[in-house]
C-alpha cells in the first residue's frame, strides 16, 4: 500500500511517499481503507517538533473510509461499513495518511450513507473539541442533543476556523443562540453560512457592547481559540458563572489574569485538549457528534461555512504547508477513490 511517513522531526519536506505492507488488525481493531484524510494543526505540530515515540510515523489523526477487515472480538458485520476516524495516530505510528490504517474499533464511527467521506474526514479533532468546549460549563449539559442548550448563549471565537465552525453547528443543533466573532467580512460570511445567528467583527467598533446588546445577561459559554488576545473581551461579555473553554492560544499572546474580576464572576476557565480529556469524554463526544451527523447538522463545504482545500496523497507535504500557513477552510488529502 501507499503511505506517507516521516522518520525525523522537521519541515514538511521530511514527509515521504513509500510502499508498505498491508497492516493486519489485532484484537479489538479494524482495518480501514482510507478514502480521505483530514489534516489538523496538531498533525504538523507533531511532525515538526513533538518527541517521536516510533522510528517511523504515518501522520494524521482524522479520516474517513470503509472497514475492510476486523480483528478478533470485533463483529464481522462491520466489514464494508463506512466510518469516520478520530485519534488514529494518537499513541500509534499509523495515522490516516495511507491507503489503509488500523485503529481500535471504537475510533471508527459509523458514517451514514448520505454523509460523504469529506464530511467524515472533517469531523474528528475539530468536532470532538467543539463538543468538549460546549459540555464543560458548570450550569450546562454534559451531553449534546437537540434542546440541550436551549436558552443558552454561546460565543464562538474565530467562527471561520474548523473548530469554530463545529462549535457553531453543534451549538445551534443543541438549541443555543450562537454569536461568532471574526476578523473580516469574508470570515463573517463563512460563520454566517455555518449557522451563527449573529456575527461581529472584533476589530471594529465596540464588540463587547454589540454582544451585550444581543445577550444583556451575558454569554454562557465562550469557545476560545485565542485566549491571550480575546480574554478581555470574553470577560466583558461573560455572565456570572459563565465558562471560557479554550482550546488554543492563536497568536501566542501572554495571558494576564485579573484574579478579583474572575472571583466576582465565578469564572470557569476550562483548558482542553482531546489527548488528555479522558476516554469517557471522547466516547460521549463521538456518540453525540454521530447523532448530529445523522441529523444533517454538520455539513461542510464553502456553502456551509467550511471551504474544502484538497491535495492528493503524494502532495501531503503541501497539505501540511497549507495548514501551517493558516489556510481558511478544512485541508483534506484524497487517499483513494
Amino acid at each position: 500500500m501507499k503511505a506517507i511517513v516521516y522518520r525525523t522531526n522537521g519541515a514538511p519536506d521530511v514527509l515521504q511517499l513509500v510502499d508498505r505492507d498491508l497492516p493486519a488488525p489485532g484484537p479489538g481493531e479494524v482495518r480501514v481503507r482510507v478514502a480521505v484524510s483530514g489534516v489538523n494543526p496538531t498533525d504538523w505540530q507533531a511532525r515538526s517538533g513533538h518527541p517521536m515515540r516510533f522510528c517511523e510515523v504515518t501522520p494524521h489523526l482524522d479520516g474517513a473510509g470503509t472497514i475492510d477487515a476486523v480483528g478478533e472480538g470485533v463483529d464481522p458485520s462491520r466489514v464494508d461499513q463506512r466510518v469516520w476516524l478520530f485519534m488514529a495516530a494518537a499513541g500509534r505510528p499509523t495515522g490516516t495518511a495511507a491507503e489503509f490504517t488500523v485503529v481500535p474499533e471504537e475510533q471508527a464511527v459509523p458514517l451514514p450513507d448520505e454523509a460523504g467521506f469529506d464530511l467524515g474526514a472533517a469531523l474528528g479533532v475539530p468536532a470532538l473539541t467543539a463538543h468538549r468546549a460546549l459540555t464543560v460549563a458548570e450550569d450546562g449539559p454534559r451531553r449534546l442533543r437537540p434542546g440541550a442548550l436551549d436558552g443558552k448563549v454561546v460565543l464562538a471565537a474565530g467562527g471561520a476556523g474548523a473548530v469554530g465552525h463545529a462549535v457553531i453547528q453543534l451549538a445551534r443543533w443543541a438549541g443555543a443562540t450562537v454569536i461568532s466573532t471574526t476578523s473580516s467580512p469574508e470570515k463573517a460570511r463563512l460563520a454566517t453560512a455555518a449557522g451563527a445567528h449573529h456575527v461581529i467583527n472584533y476589530r471594529e467598533g465596540d464588540p463587547a457592547a454589540e454582544i451585550r446588546e444581543i445577550a444583556p445577561d451575558g454569554v454562557d459559554i465562550v469557545a476560545e481559540v485565542a485566549l491571550g488576545t480575546n480574554l478581555a473581551l470574553d470577560l466583558a461579555v461573560l455572565r456570572t458563572r459563565g465558562t471560557i473553554s479554550t482550546y488554543a492560544n492563536d497568536g501566542g499572546k501572554p495571558i494576564e489574569l485579573n484574579v478579583p474580576q474572575n472571583m466576582v464572576l465565578n469564572t470557569r476557565l476550562q483548558f482542553l485538549v482531546l489527548y488528555t480529556a479522558g476516554p469517557q469524554a471522547r466516547a460521549a463526544a463521538a456518540q453525540d457528534v454521530a447523532a448530529a451527523v445523522h441529523d444533517g447538522a454538520l455539513p461542510v463545504g464553502e456553502e456551509h461555512g467550511l471551504p474544502l482545500i484538497r491535495f492528493p496523497l503524494d502532495r501531503t507535504a503541501d497539505a501540511h504547508r497549507a495548514v501551517e500557513s493558516r489556510a481558511v477552510g478544512k485541508v483534506l488529502v484524497d487517499v483513494t477513490s
